[in-house]
């Protein structure tokens, strides 16, 4: 347990700091689990439409260092080339 006035704040932002990662994390995931949806289901007009409302979900929790932005730009990529595919 923390013992000083000092490590007993920085135990205290520790957990609303990860209130707020984590719930970037999952507006993450859910972001990119939508597109996914719509895309199995064949709709190509509303997966393009889709698309630049998660890219932009994806490298905003990007730039505040909850993933890699290389991890980000893996998501896009990916995403991206499964709408490319739709017929």
């Amino acid at each position: 347990m923390a013992n000083t006035a000092q490590s007993r704040k920085r135990a205290r932002q520790a957990v609303k700091c990860n209130l707020v990662n984590s719930m970037l994390r999952s507006k993450f995931r859910t972001a990119i689990k939508t597109l996914l949806k719509v895309i199995e289901q064949g709709d190509k007009k509303a997966a393009l439409e889709l698309f630049p409302q998660t890219q932009k979900t994806i490298d905003s929790i990007a730039d505040k260092n909850i993933f890699h932005k290389n991890k980000a730009s893996r998501h896009k990529s990916r995403l991206s080339a499964a709408i490319k595919a739709m017929q």
